[in-house]
């Protein structure tokens, strides 16, 4: 019973309440979270991060759980909502990092595009593909957001991704997890989405 609560939740919250938390994110600091799950405790997640320190996350009643599908550059098509990360080139293209394919339902979400933390001089962009191309060094998208354009470079061994639905049972110690969390001004964390790794794929981003 509680497997099937948390996978019906996750799924009401990513087709009702993800859109809403687009247009109106809860107050406090987003802080983004990579590491391994150390434990799941009813709704504490404990997580070593990826710099090693133990992290604590209270998960919202009915959080959501995702995982990453493998996907390829041809899936990818005009109109599409994806997220990408990535670095600016010389040549003035964002070259990526990885690129994950959106669910309609998540269309809008995050979007525009941001210094990230992933890596030195990183960037996120959440846009609407509007068109594609090839290059002597992959494909490139052009994506629009927020009446701004960029062009990204995909590689030939970028990875591409879709996001696929899942559950508490993903949260196990030693899975890989990434987390966008709320900070509030006690310093407390909480956090209504997780993605996880699963059959091996771990988040990229």
């Amino acid at each position: 019973m509680t497997m099937l609560r948390h996978s019906l939740g996750a799924l009401l919250w990513l087709l009702l309440v993800a859109p809403a938390l687009a247009q109106t994110p809860p107050a406090g600091t987003p802080v983004r979270v990579r590491g391994t799950v150390e434990k799941l405790d009813g709704q504490t997640l404990l997580v070593k991060s990826r710099e090693g320190q133990p992290v604590s996350i209270t998960l919202a009643p009915s959080y959501g759980v995702v995982y990453l599908v493998k996907k390829s550059i041809s899936d990818i098509k005009p109109g599409d909502y994806v997220a990408s990360a990535g670095v600016k080139g010389t040549d003035g293209k964002v070259h990526a990092v990885e690129v994950r394919i959106f669910p309609e339902s998540l269309r809008g979400a995050g979007e525009g595009q941001y210094p990230w933390d992933l890596m030195p001089d990183s960037v996120m962009t959440n846009a609407t593909v509007s068109g594609t191309g090839t290059s002597t060094d992959g494909q490139v998208l052009t994506v629009k957001y927020k009446g701004a354009e960029s062009q990204y470079l995909v590689g030939q061994e970028c990875p591409v991704f879709a996001y696929g639905q899942g559950d508490a049972s993903l949260l196990k110690p030693g899975a890989a997890v990434f987390i966008v969390a709320n900070k509030g001004a006690d310093g407390s964390l909480t956090a209504a989405r997780i993605t996880a790794e699963k059959d091996g794929i771990k988040p990229p981003m």
